[in-house]
């Protein structure tokens, strides 16, 4: 006997509205011309337009996202008949930014033409939310760090700033040295008044006198007037002299005197003026072996040398990747006008293995390299700068191959950043402690 050949079973018109109904991601439905012919409960509540002002409206007067005009989901899942998944800010009827994530697909009638397209989508204000606590809770006047060492350095900032007394600030380029100068200014007593940085390096050793302590009219050729210096122009505040160890051992001795005395004289004249200034320096290099190879004067540096706060680099403190990366990436989101979602599991990765010899500089110009070709969504490795990508993927075990194997991988490299700490890890992570309890579980992860 033949089987009988059984249609599958329709579900219920009455049935599928409850079901859209209870849902709590937004649907909406459009037909070709992109008006809106079906929008659910959840999607009043996330838009703030009631399903009565919506419906027969275009979507983008609904959803009024930045990438309705120029790169919209749901028209390339039209055209390319294809599901399509974005991260996107949409405005709600109150004119605030919400961030959701959306899924399109096409609608087809019983023959299989298309006759428009479906997308849910989810709020993602409360993961954002949670991504702005995790930075807040490691973050200290604009230094990021959760990093043992930086948060020892964090305790004892107020406590030197409190302090007239110079402070040489030592790490590799990159680290943050200007960051600290920054933030012992703020910190002080000295605050409202000026904070002047001059970068050592920058300048040959003529401009750099002169740049410091001025010069007067005919001091030299182009000296067609006055001109004040840096030190009186920071009079009463704070001023940063970032690579101090490049400069030349006569404007070491000219330096010396203004630490020891509080004086100086413009370029050109003989007239001692005063400047009450408190002085921070900062170097990338050892300043113990530049004095014992006679480069650096010994009475300059012990002068300097009050109080030494040394930045370890990034790669001593890798924990910090996911943190700083996460702030810079919600930086160039405000600056650009993007909507970049994060960092994919297996980006993270390559960062985290990658040795960072340009520090947190370099770590900021490779977001901002992302930038460019990373629109929306994700930031995955061929966003990522080439060298990053050569470097990182020869390093260590070689990059998991499926979802689950980058998921996991994900999962245990943010609870060790995160010092075991599952709250903090969901954090970092952007989602709920209770998901990540589940997916440990799933994975196997104690």
């Amino acid at each position: 006997m033949e089987k009988e050949e059984r249609s599958p079973a329709r579900i219920p018109p009455e049935t599928a509205s409850a079901i859209l109904e209870s849902m709590s991601e937004g649907v909406y439905a459009v037909d070709r011309e992109f008006r809106i012919t079906l929008f659910n409960r959840a999607a009043e509540r996330i838009t703030g337009v009631p399903r009565s002002e919506a419906v027969g409206r275009y979507c983008w007067e609904v959803f009024r996202s930045e990438i309705c005009e120029s790169d919209c989901h749901l028209r390339l899942a039209l055209d390319s008949e294809q599901p399509v998944a974005r991260t996107v800010w949409i405005l709600d009827s109150e004119g605030r930014r919400i961030p959701v994530s959306m899924s399109s697909s096409v609608l087809r009638d019983r023959e299989g033409n298309v006759t428009g397209g479906v997308v849910t989508f989810r709020d993602l204000s409360t993961i954002e939310e949670l991504k702005r606590e995790a930075a807040n809770d490691y973050a200290f006047c604009e230094i990021i760090s959760r990093n043992r060492r930086m948060r020892e350095l964090f305790e004892i900032l107020p406590d030197v700033a409190e302090s007239d007394s110079p402070v040489l600030v030592t790490g590799e380029s990159g680290t943050g040295k200007e960051l600290v100068a920054r933030a012992l200014h703020r910190l002080s007593r000295r605050a409202k008044k000026p904070l002047v940085v001059v970068n050592c390096g920058a300048l040959p050793d003529t401009l750099l006198e002169s740049e410091l302590f001025g010069h007067v009219k005919g001091a030299f050729t182009d000296a067609k007037r006055d001109r004040k210096g840096r030190f009186e122009l920071a009079d009463g505040g704070t001023i940063f002299l970032d690579e101090i160890g490049d400069i030349s051992a006569a404007l070491q001795v000219r330096l010396l005197r203004v630490l020891q005395e509080g004086t100086f004289e413009p370029v050109g004249s003989s007239h001692t003026r005063k400047a009450d200034v408190r002085v921070i320096a900062a170097t990338n290099k050892d300043l113990k072996e530049e004095m014992e190879a006679g480069r650096f004067r010994s009475d300059l540096y012990y002068r300097l040398n009050v109080m030494e706060i040394r930045l370890p680099p990034l790669r001593e403190r890798k924990e910090d990747i996911p943190l700083l990366a996460a702030h810079f990436i919600e930086r160039f989101n405000r600056r650009r006008n993007r909507n970049v979602a994060g960092l994919s599991p297996d980006a993270l990765e390559l960062m985290l293995r990658y040795d960072w010899p340009g520090n947190i500089r370099e770590l900021e110009n490779a977001i901002e390299h992302a930038f460019i070709l990373c629109r929306s969504g994700f930031i995955t490795p061929g966003h990522l700068p080439p060298a990053l990508r050569a470097k990182g993927a020869g390093t260590g075990s070689p990059l998991p191959g499926t979802l689950a194997e980058m998921e996991r991988n994900a999962i245990v490299m943010a609870l060790e950043a995160s010092g075991r700490s599952r709250k903090a890890a969901a954090r970092l992570l952007g989602i709920h402690p209770t998901t990540l309890w589940r997916k440990m579980k799933r994975y196997g992860i104690e």
